[in-house]
């Protein structure tokens, strides 16, 4: 029996790279906080998040692979996450500039009706160019990355302020590490070929 798979997350970046995989799976939110704890470190963020959308959805649906996923841009320690609006999002891309990142992105798949848990991370190193406040308008216009970790979306304009993207795993600077996981998936039962 294939068990059902889930999607936890409001992401259309994450719905859209999972279904990559053209796998039947369904999308719930999974209501979880996502406030730093106090002294938090950018990757224990990712790491913690990702696990906690996985647990908090599988809860609700204890028979179904539950698959959360959560990204923390690091710059120099510093977590930066979605900016939500044109200002924040400015005063981001400034101080990125000229600056290489870790975008930390984790994924956690979990199973409670067979106790499976497991979780992974897939740090992406970006060097971002030097680019002018000009630049930042037109792409913040072009773009409005309101909704993505550091302002910046690899997969449109936004590869235009970049000098380097260094990642064994390309699907993770987007929001889902694609190859880490399909072999959580494979690990948890669901056979994706």
């Amino acid at each position: 029996m294939q068990r059902t798979v889930i999607l936890a997350s409001t992401s259309r970046y994450r719905r859209e790279l999972l279904s990559r995989l053209r796998l039947a799976f369904d999308v719930q939110p999974p209501e979880v906080d996502e406030t730093p704890l106090a002294g938090e470190s950018p990757r224990a963020l990712a790491e913690r998040l990702a696990l906690e959308k996985a647990l908090a959805v599988a809860r609700r649906f204890p028979d179904a692979v539950v698959i959360g996923s959560d990204q923390v841009a690091d710059l120099d320690g510093e977590p930066l996450g979605k900016p939500g609006n044109h200002a924040r999002a400015t005063a981001q891309l400034q101080r990125m500039r000229g600056q290489a990142l870790v975008f930390q992105t984790a994924v956690a798949v979990v199973c409670q009706a067979t106790g499976f848990t497991q979780r992974d991370l897939a740090p992406v190193r970006v060097a971002f160019r030097r680019f002018g406040d000009e630049a930042i308008e037109t792409y913040l216009r072009a773009e409005a990355p309101y909704d993505c970790a550091g302002s910046a979306k690899s997969e449109g304009l936004g590869i235009a302020l970049l000098d380097a993207i260094d990642s064994d795993d390309p699907t993770a600077l987007v929001g889902l590490p694609l190859i880490r996981t399909a072999r959580m998936l494979r690990a948890a039962g669901i056979d994706l070929l």
